[in-house]
């Protein structure tokens, strides 16, 4: 199972929203403790989003597969970092087996042979004296990798309105579930209008 762990978000996030939202409108006066919350909540009703861009989180990811990190780092307003295969060696390579394949004994079989397959060729070639940065052109979208990832609020909520909702593929739905989690916990407001389905790992907003 992927781990996902926030590294850093941007402290009093919330009240940071709510000091630069209320700069457009001169409403300063109008601040108190915990008015933060009603005010996101307007911002989100009204689609006013560019405010929670001042604040950002940032996500190691750990466990993923490269065909998740592949997915992910579409997403061109967030910034990344990833564990390299050109100077990481893979010759012990974990890698991701999807449930479908899990079910299907003949289907399993198969995949767990040709993993080791790849892994026994890849050591192989390493032997040969063949660098891991062309060794890599080898592995498979299975292979497992660790990235870290940071947005600011606002991408975030476009990504999860993405990649939570049922459409999504099976992994990079999971994982971003999981960060979602996260972020309501840290910022609840901001994220208050999406609604998780446990049994079903799907995340929907609902009508604000």
């Amino acid at each position: 199972m992927p781990e996902v762990e926030l590294l850093a978000i941007t402290p009093n996030a919330e009240e940071l929203i709510e000091r630069a939202g209320r700069t457009c409108y001169l409403s300063h006066d109008r601040s108190q403790p915990g008015s933060e919350k009603k005010f996101i909540s307007m911002l989100i009703r009204l689609g006013h989003l560019s405010v929670l861009e001042h604040a950002h989180a940032t996500f190691r990811i750990k466990g993923g597969s490269r065909a998740f990190t592949h997915q992910i780092v579409r997403h061109r307003l967030a910034s990344y970092s990833q564990q390299s295969q050109r100077y990481v060696s893979d010759a012990s390579f974990d890698y991701v087996v999807p449930e479908t394949i899990k079910a299907n004994a003949d289907a399993h079989g198969k995949y767990v042979e040709m993993m080791e397959q790849i892994k026994k060729t890849y050591g192989e070639l390493q032997e040969l004296g063949i660098p891991n940065e062309d060794a890599r052109f080898l592995l498979p979208n299975a292979v497992v990798s660790e990235i870290v990832m940071s947005a600011n609020l606002r991408e975030w909520r476009h990504i999860f309105s993405v990649r939570c909702e049922a459409p999504a593929q099976w992994e990079i739905r999971m994982i971003c579930i999981k960060m979602l989690e996260l972020l309501q916990e840290a910022v609840p407001t901001v994220f208050s209008d999406f609604v998780i389905d446990k049994d079903k790992m799907v995340a929907t907003r609902k009508a604000t």
